[in-house]
């Protein structure tokens, strides 16, 4: 399962990547000379409303993480109730790009929760019952995202399409999850 998994979980996300970098291409006769002489990149926005913090960052270009970049995006998703840090798997960072991509909007998601201590979890987990015992937010894994111009719906589907790990559904306050572990989908 685990070499199938991560195969089928990689060609997933190229897929998605590619077919944003179709939609996005320019139209015009020389679209592909364009898209050769810019290189390929992925990037991702976010915002903090817990912190006020926003992020606009390209992290991969032509093949390569930036490690400074995805440091960056590791401290803007850092357990902000106890200000500890923890790095952010970039598989997680690519299913979250790909599935921005995929919804073909400007607006940059609201964060709500990345990395969480295993404190945090627990204190969290005190108080819903939503939130697992062995999160893979403990393990920089996971993201709680939204975004106010797409739905709950939308976005599940569009992280769904990426066949790259987990999905949750959280209607009723408004967020997708999404991580990089096995792929699974639930919620409502």
């Amino acid at each position: 399962m685990g070499t199938e998994m991560k195969m089928m979980s990689r060609r997933g996300l190229l897929r998605a990547f590619a077919a944003t970098a179709v939609a996005a291409a320019p139209v015009s006769a020389n679209a592909f000379g364009i898209l050769r002489g810019a290189g390929d990149f992925r990037k991702l926005r976010m915002h903090n409303g817990r912190t006020g913090e926003t992020l606009d960052m390209i992290y991969w270009i032509d093949g390569d993480y930036i490690r400074p970049a995805i440091e960056e995006i590791s401290f803007f998703m850092r357990d902000w109730r106890r200000n500890e840090v923890r790095a952010i798997d970039p598989r997680a960072i690519d299913i979250m790009a790909a599935t921005h991509n995929l919804l073909d909007t400007n607006e940059p998601y609201t964060l709500l929760s990345g990395y969480r201590a295993p404190e945090t979890n627990a204190m969290l987990r005190n108080r819903s019952s939503g939130v697992a015992r062995n999160s893979l937010h403990m393990l920089g894994e996971a993201a709680d995202l939204r975004l106010s111009s797409r739905s709950v719906s939308q976005i599940a589907r569009a992280a769904e399409s990426c066949n790259a790990g987990g999905v949750g559904r959280y209607s009723r306050s408004n967020f997708v999850h999404m991580d990089c572990g096995d792929v699974r989908h639930w919620g409502g």
